[in-house]
């Protein structure tokens, strides 16, 4: 039978490292801190990969690729930008090995140093500023609207698979534009992306905002945020989108001439998701019986699996799945059929549901003879039996019923874990016996800020976009505030 999990309710955190593992989506690799993604789990990443790279170019953005490292001497024209990452860079001091002098082993050769130390990009807005100075002169070259999907490093102590690791997957979007406004309306379009996509395919619902000033990206000058919560009551940050203003280009001396005849910097956005998704994707969603998938994600939305005693039966339930089979993958539905004979049906309807497959359908001989067939759905764990001779539209229908209840039940459990406060005392008890987000006022100091995060580790995850101008009072220091922001205990 399926491998037991830990329960969410005993140890959230091992049930999640757990159920990551035995349902094969990426384990720990022989280098510290990095991860490798298996082939389910990387089945659902080119999943979101496509969807994503889709998005993005109908709203005209294109893909380039751009160098892994980084000249160290790029990182000190942006003195925020290199204060914001210089703890988590890795350095390539040398190029090259050679034997070591006992022959058992190598050694860095002393004579291969790099005149200049290399970064392992750990983002890549300088490498490409510097790019961008030889590819604009004039108003007629902008916008440049550029993607790259890249690994990247960030040398971090404390890893969790998918969440925090040393090197991981993910795009991001490095724009140049003519003017203020046309930066700015760039950042909201990219933000706004990432939140139909967490929302139609993820099928999680999400809050969008601005970062305070302690939160925001390092150079920015203003950050946008999607703030997901996962079923421990914890914000996860699952998309930003930043407004670069004019820091990269005057770091960069990258002008151009304008439409008057003038000369200006140009002004900047990047933004960016990260693997960190499939993270949410797990937390948001799945139970104690393993992943619950999103049917627009997953890697197979349907698992059919036949049940039979003898030979002849397998081969009757062969041909009619064929036909099923057929029928499904012409309605765009990705069916895996699993007729192997090395395990038993009820081993395989386990392990579909430790992988969070959609919809099983189950087939025997009294099926065949009645033109029915047994379906299972992942999100409820309920069955039905349902006529063979329309399962296609019936599965199609069903699917969309899942994607829309998984998305849901998510909503649900957001809005009973969403609690407006009106004083320290009360922002304290809420966060330590129920968690979630908590809707306060905030008199707009990163001081103030600093010391709530520091008394109750709560960050501040955004100031809503859609949040209502509101007269009150700072739950901490007592000050006049016009607006609640959303505080969470974040990932």
């Amino acid at each position: 039978m399926a491998k037991e999990l830990t329960l969410r309710g005993e140890n959230y955190s091992q049930w999640y490292n757990e159920l990551v593992v035995k349902a094969d989506l990426a384990e720990n690799s022989a280098v510290r801190g990095c991860m490798v993604i298996k082939p389910y789990g990387y089945a659902i990443w080119e999943k979101m990969q496509a969807e994503l790279d889709r998005m993005f170019k109908e709203t005209g953005h294109v893909n380039a690729y751009f160098p892994l490292f980084i000249p160290k001497s790029f990182f000190s024209k942006e003195a925020d930008h290199v204060e914001g990452f210089a703890k988590e860079c890795a350095v390539v001091t040398h190029y090259r090995l050679k034997n070591s002098p006992d022959g058992k082993g190598v050694v860095v050769d002393p004579d291969a140093k790099l005149e200049e130390e290399l970064i392992v990009r750990p983002t890549s807005e300088t490498i490409i500023w510097n790019t961008y100075k030889n590819w604009i002169q004039s108003y007629r070259d902008l916008p440049i609207l550029c993607n790259q999907w890249a690994n990247v490093v960030r040398w971090e102590m404390r890893t969790r698979l998918f969440l925090r690791t040393a090197e991981f997957l993910w795009q991001e979007g490095h724009t140049a534009h003519a003017t203020k406004e046309e930066a700015l309306e760039e950042t909201e379009r990219m933000v706004n992306v990432y939140a139909d996509f967490a929302e139609q395919f993820m099928a999680v619902p999400v809050i969008k905002g601005s970062k305070s000033e302690n939160e925001r990206f390092a150079g920015a000058l203003e950050t946008y945020t999607i703030e997901a919560l996962m079923q421990d009551g914890k914000a996860l940050q699952s998309g930003t989108s930043h407004f670069l203003g004019q820091n990269f280009a005057k770091a960069f001396d990258v002008k151009f001439a304008t439409k008057e005849g003038n000369e200006d910097y140009v002004w900047a956005t990047s933004w960016g998701v990260s693997t960190r998704l499939m993270g949410a994707l797990v937390m948001a969603h799945s139970d104690d019986n393993g992943l619950v998938l999103p049917p627009k994600l997953a890697p197979y939305q349907v698992v059919i699996v036949p049940i039979y005693r003898k030979e002849d039966q397998l081969n009757e339930i062969n041909a009619k799945v064929d036909e099923v089979v057929k029928k499904l993958k012409a309605r765009g539905i990705s069916v895996k059929y699993d007729n192997s004979d090395n395990r038993k049906p009820g081993w395989k309807f386990a392990e579909y549901e430790l992988k969070g497959v959609p919809v099983r359908l189950g087939i025997g001989p009294r099926d065949l003879e009645n033109g029915t067939v047994e379906v299972a759905r992942r999100d409820t764990l309920t069955k039905e039996v349902a006529q063979l001779e329309n399962i296609d539209q019936f599965v199609a229908d069903l699917l969309d019923d899942i994607q829309a209840n998984i998305y849901k039940k998510a909503f649900d459990y957001r809005t009973e874990h969403t609690t407006k406060v009106e004083n320290y005392e009360e922002f304290r008890d809420v966060l330590k016996k129920k968690g979630g987000f908590v809707l306060a006022h905030w008199d707009g100091t990163p001081e103030t800020e600093q010391k709530i995060k520091e008394e109750t580790k709560a960050t501040i995850r955004c100031i809503p976009f859609d949040g209502e101008e509101e007269e009150g009072r700072c739950i901490y220091s007592g000050k006049p505030s016009k607006k609640r922001v959303l505080f969470a205990i974040a990932y």
